[in-house]
């Protein structure tokens, strides 16, 4: 195995210490994902540099021509305050020829956006629920096609923010009030998709011509109150204490052969319609009538050691470090075929 120089780009508040001895899980949550990666990387021999970054190119184009390195791990989810803006600095990598890791800027591009990644689905016939946006400053019409009950989402913000019970609404009055929060309170515009009731499935995806799939994950909220909605809230996804409370549980799921090999021909025909490259989580609903939809693709997903990406990997025969290692070998191969 090649020893490379691996640049590991971070959030600038995200830079991990050199040791997590005596912290708590709570102080470590922020930054946990980036410390595992830095710790397997070194693990496998790497010699990796952490680079804490805002919205300095000039800093990172510096310590590219200082460290040289074989390749950028990229774990930054913004730039320069926005989602968006991490596409174009990989646009500079390519024109630079610096070989990087996770997906490409085309396929961040599409999926930075939720209504343009499920028109492309939609273009490709792709299963995915029903859904209007609805612009800022604009009035909610909804679509006589579209009944209740309906879920409303942030059309750009990533990580369940702004997600919560109150998100799955079922009249009208609801559907306008939730479309004005994320407007307000989150600035910007909505996604309304009819609400799949059944099962919250994920799927791995590596790859970047030639896709593997890792097994099946299930996401199981066991103390939800009756009646509630089925949602991983932005509690669900980052609140220690609350999911806890909710009997948070991820795991291998339980499928038949049939769903589990029409989950996986799904994930690779959606990854291949957004030109994804790298790796990628796919999330899933299977309703109560066995249909699988597509709800949203993740690249980039999360990388933490522990986590479902991981842990999902690891039943696959994949060890952390050798996980981490073949998402350098694809960055480094697409750079090569570009």
């Amino acid at each position: 195995m090649r020893k490379r120089r691996v640049l590991l780009l971070v959030r600038e508040d995200f830079v991990p210490p050199e040791s997590i001895e005596g912290l708590s899980d709570k102080e470590i949550k922020p930054w946990k994902g980036e410390f595992d990666v830095r710790e397997g990387l070194t693990e496998q021999g790497h010699a990796v540099e952490v680079l804490g970054v805002d919205d300095d190119l000039d800093a990172i184009d510096a310590a590219l021509r200082r460290f040289r390195p074989h390749a950028v791990f990229n774990l930054l989810e913004e730039f320069a305050r926005r989602e968006s803006a991490v596409a174009f600095l990989l646009g500079h990598f390519e024109l630079r020829g610096q070989p990087y890791t996770g997906c490409n800027p085309v396929g961040l591009l599409y999926a930075a956006d939720k209504a343009r990644q499920q028109r492309v689905l939609r273009q490709h016939r792709i299963p995915t629920p029903g859904f209007f946006n609805v612009a800022r400053g604009k009035a909610v019409v909804r679509p006589r096609r579209m009944d209740f009950p309906l879920i409303v989402k942030s059309q750009t913000s990533h990580g369940s923010i702004g997600l919560t019970q109150a998100s799955v609404v079922t009249d009208d009055a609801s559907l306008r009030e939730r479309v004005r929060f994320v407007h307000d309170e989150l600035g910007t515009d909505a996604i309304v998709e009819r609400y799949i009731h059944g099962r919250e499935l994920y799927i791995g995806v590596m790859g970047n011509h030639r896709l593997t799939t890792l097994p099946v994950w299930e996401l199981r909220l066991e103390n939800l109150p009756k009646g509630a909605p089925f949602v991983a809230t932005e509690k669900v996804k980052w609140d220690l204490t609350y999911q806890e409370r909710v009997g948070l549980e991820t795991g291998p799921a339980d499928l038949t052969p049939e769903i589990r090999a029409r989950v996986e021909r799904v994930a690779k025909r959606a990854y291949r319609a957004l030109e994804q490259s790298g790796y990628a989580r796919m999330d899933f609903r299977l309703a109560d009538d066995d249909r699988v939809y597509l709800i949203e693709s993740n690249p980039n997903c999360d990388l933490t050691y522990g986590e479902d990406f991981a842990k999902s990997a690891e039943l696959a025969g994949i060890e952390y470090p050798v996980l981490l290692e073949r998402i350098v070998g694809l960055g480094e191969r697409w750079a090569k075929a570009r």
